[in-house]
């Protein structure tokens, strides 16, 4: 049990900061400008829904794919690593934007942008992906398999409700307190990386160090 609630802290913070569905909110107001609450609902629910069976997918497809493509569980922490310190990095200087959108591309994705971009990039984007994948290969039993796949659930079910109150929430946070937020939530996942990163680099030296000695 104590080795579970590390685990599952872990889980909650890195997707959390992540999806970051306060960032996530002006871009979707933006996005959604003109439309009324019924149509934001119906965006936001499919949305949420897409982002979650997509990283899913990727979260049991893993293995498959390091076997497939032939790549180490290592070398991917520490892309991963790379890939979430730099979404990290761009959330400390409160400048996260997972996508810039002019007036006409906002008009072109009024029909349908919930499963691109909303779903996918926005709320899983390649770090969730990557975060994912390498905390199920974390996971060797099947109660931290359980936690990772409830915390995700978990996360999504919780980015619905902030994404569905957005206009509410803006107007509370104002652009100062979602700037806050933003700063400590990219600190928390630049910590993550690193943690991610070194857990990579570590048995690839260590071996590098073991093959040398031994030459």
């Amino acid at each position: 049990m104590e080795s579970l609630l590390p685990f599952a802290l872990l889980c909650f913070t890195s997707f959390f900061t992540l999806t970051n569905p306060l960032g996530t909110m002006p871009v979707f107001l933006t996005m959604t400008q003109g439309m009324n609450e019924r149509e934001r609902r119906s965006i936001v629910w499919r949305a949420t829904l897409v982002a979650f069976i997509t990283i899913m997918v990727f979260t049991f497809a893993g293995q498959f794919l390091f076997m497939f493509f032939g790549i180490s569980t290592n070398g991917f922490r520490i892309a991963g690593g790379f890939i979430i310190f730099k979404i990290g990095f761009d959330m400390l200087q409160a400048r996260y934007t997972p996508m810039k959108l002019n007036d006409e591309e906002i008009k072109a994705y009024a029909d349908d942008i919930s499963i691109t971009p909303l779903g996918i990039p926005m709320l899983c984007g390649p770090g969730a992906i990557a975060n994912a994948i390498v905390l199920m290969q974390d996971a060797t039993t099947f109660e931290m398999q359980s936690i990772l796949i409830g915390t995700i659930a978990l996360i999504y079910f919780i980015t619905y409700l902030i994404l569905r109150a957005s206009t509410r929430l803006v107007n509370v946070l104002g652009e100062t307190g979602n700037n806050v937020m933003m700063r400590l939530m990219g600190l928390i996942l630049m910590v993550i990386a690193v943690e991610c990163f070194v857990g990579g680099a570590r048995p690839i030296l260590t071996d590098i160090i073991r093959a040398a000695t031994a030459g």
